[in-house]
């Protein structure tokens, strides 16, 4: 479908349109972090423990050093929104090309890359994101490739079992009898008949790279020169009796962009899946 006609479609669903509101909000306060609060999230320009609504200065309060919490949920955002797009983003190539060529050539080929993603998916996907980030020491770009190497098999096994699905199809053996090489049938004949059930996984896997990354940073392991929503919930959870704003602030801020993800990932399967079409 046309993205202009799956926008109409997204905004004229109440869910979805909640979820693309909030998503659109999040990314103007990122974009708007630099300027409302030029002095960065670290600035400690506040009395310490200012509860939220307590100083218009500081609407969301200040912490135990006295910074700002709403500036830390804006550069926070900044943080959030970059490592899920670009590691949803990473896993979503990987995983396509190696599910895509497993699946068309099969044999072989198969064989080796299933084995391959299968070893991936025998290490629990947390645990396996623990480990790399605590090899590679801990920076924006090692959680990158955290989050991207738990998260391609899944796009892998999806890509495969579409690609194994439309393989024998009509336009693909008309497209082989006209001579037309492997590599351009796979991404100019095939994968756009399979894309659509990749988009809503990988619409879903934003929110889950969201919440890795946040998990990692509460453990001590994302970037310490960042502000991020999980370091601000692992910074405030020593003050959650006398202080518990600290951590449920930016918690809210996890639970709000991850619920409006998942909205308008149902949506947009209802939009994208011919099949739950064919039914209504």
């Amino acid at each position: 479908m046309p993205f202009l006609s799956v926008m109409r479609e997204l905004l004229g669903k109440p869910g979805s349109a909640i979820g693309l509101c909030i998503l659109a909000l999040t990314l103007i306060a990122a974009i708007a972090a630099p300027v409302l609060y030029p002095e960065g999230p670290w600035a400690m320009n506040g009395p310490v423990y200012t509860w939220p609504g307590a100083d218009a200065k500081h609407p969301l309060g200040t912490d135990m050093l006295g910074r700002d919490i709403l500036a830390g949920i804006l550069y926070g955002a900044r943080v959030s929104l970059l490592l899920g797009f670009v590691a949803t983003l990473s896993a979503l190539v990987v995983g396509t090309v190696i599910g895509a060529c497993a699946g068309y050539f099969g044999g072989v080929v198969d064989i080796v890359l299933r084995r391959i993603t299968e070893i991936f998916q025998t290490v629990p996907p947390f645990v396996f994101a623990v480990v790399i980030v605590s090899v590679l020491q801990p920076s924006i770009t090692t959680v990158i490739i955290a989050i991207a190497t738990i998260s391609w098999p899944t796009i892998a096994r999806l890509a495969r079992g579409e690609f194994i699905a439309l393989r024998n199809r009509e336009f693909v053996q008309a497209s082989i009898m006209i001579g037309m090489k492997p590599m351009r049938i796979i991404f100019t004949q095939i994968l756009p008949n399979a894309l659509p059930p990749i988009i809503v996984t990988t619409s879903v896997m934003v929110a889950y790279a969201i919440l890795v990354e946040s998990a990692l940073s509460f453990l001590g392991l994302g970037d310490p020169n960042v502000m991020s929503w999980g370091s601000m919930i692992g910074a405030g959870r020593g003050q959650i009796r006398g202080a518990w704003y600290l951590t449920a602030v930016p918690g809210f801020a996890i639970v709000l962009v991850v619920l409006a993800l998942n909205m308008v990932a149902e949506n947009l399967n209802d939009i994208l899946n011919p099949q739950l079409k064919s039914n209504d």
